[in-house]
């Protein structure tokens, strides 16, 4: 077998869980949430994972406390622990960096693996190994030619599996896929690709480009077909990701009218990304001001300010001026303080 270059996809299984059970193992074998405090009663608080016993229950990440406590009032809810998460995550790099290996961390749970060989099963295997063994962590790893390849064979691989996927079995595996299956097209893509008359990925690979331009967009259009035929990037990044921004918001457990709380509120959300920028020495170009109104309704309304500042004085009370371009007849149940960030300093 000659030795080409791959595209490895680990992909952490029910990440936070998993950290979760880790330090709880009595808990395994059992339906566990994580979520917000860990208070199934209190309003407004979703689940940020589950364990596949949950899961089988129809609780999923972002599925309301209260919901999953209906939908199995035996379940045991953790309170998320963010921390703990980020020292998980990053004790998974380290060990990846130890393998031949370029690394391109793409969150707490997963990274696309650059590497050279002549067999990528078997290091697929190793990586596996090492990670179970030094973390206590399993992993499931998608094979490719390319990102997209990768990143669709980890999902087929779940839970600690291995799997291939290249232009060579992409058509037998695809094709009578919806187009939704594919990375990069989400529901409301698809919508629009059924309407054309393209349901599968096969009928997306075959359609015309300059009509698929001509309705989805000159960019986006070809584009899908592009992923259709089972193409995708192959450049590993292994630079450190630096943020381009930060947010903070607030859900509140009893709506918002009163304007003087809501400006208080958005006051205490400015100074709070304010002083992350000036803790990671970075200054705001933006402001954005994010409004949830019930039951679900967000609109936001952005601002550039006149020079980058990390003054919060300056971030809050642009953010209370955003204020004045939002219809406040409404009860408020979310509040978000969102900024850009100039290039970082080299």
């Amino acid at each position: 077998m000659s030795t080409k270059d791959w595209i490895l996809h680990l992909d952490l299984d029910q990440f936070i869980a998993a950290v979760e059970l880790l330090r709880h193992p009595e808990l395994r074998g059992k339906p566990v949430v994580v979520g917000g405090t860990g208070d199934p009663t209190k309003p407004r608080t979703v689940a940020a994972t589950a364990t596949y016993e949950a899961r089988e229950y129809g609780i999923h990440s972002g599925t309301p406390l209260r919901t999953a406590l209906k939908r199995c009032p035996d379940a045991v809810f953790l309170p998320s622990d963010p921390p703990a998460y980020e020292a998980a995550s990053q004790h998974v790099m380290a060990v990846l960096r130890d393998f031949p290996v370029r690394v391109e961390i793409w969150g707490w749970d997963e990274a696309f693996l650059g590497a050279t060989t002549d067999d990528p099963e078997t290091l697929a295997a190793a990586l596996q190994h090492a990670v179970h063994q030094r973390t206590g962590l399993t992993c499931s790893i998608g094979i490719g030619e390319n990102k997209h390849q990768a990143k669709l064979a980890s999902g087929h691989a779940k839970p600690a599996g291995i799997r291939r996927l290249t232009s060579g079995n992409w058509a037998e595996t695809m094709n009578d896929r919806p187009t939704d299956a594919l990375w990069g097209i989400g529901p409301k893509t698809a919508r629009k690709l059924a309407q054309l008359g393209l349901h599968t990925v096969a009928q997306l690979a075959a359609a015309d480009p300059t009509d698929l331009a001509r309705h989805l967009g000159p960019t986006n259009g070809p584009w899908y077909r592009y992923l259709a035929l089972g193409k995708g990037e192959t450049t590993i990044t292994t630079t450190p990701w630096i943020a381009r921004g930060h947010s903070r918001e607030t859900t509140f457990p009893h709506d918002l009218t009163d304007k003087d709380d809501i400006t208080h509120h958005i006051a205490t959300l400015a100074t709070q990304v304010a002083h992350d920028a000036a803790t990671e020495n970075r200054q705001i170009t933006r402001v954005s001001l994010k409004i949830r109104y019930t039951p679900f309704i967000t609109r936001t309304r952005q601002t550039t300010l006149p020079t980058p500042t990390n003054d919060p004085q300056t971030i809050k009370n642009t953010a209370t001026t955003l204020l004045n371009r939002f219809d406040l007849n409404r009860p408020i149940r979310l509040l978000g303080v969102a900024v850009e960030y100039t290039k970082p300093p080299t």
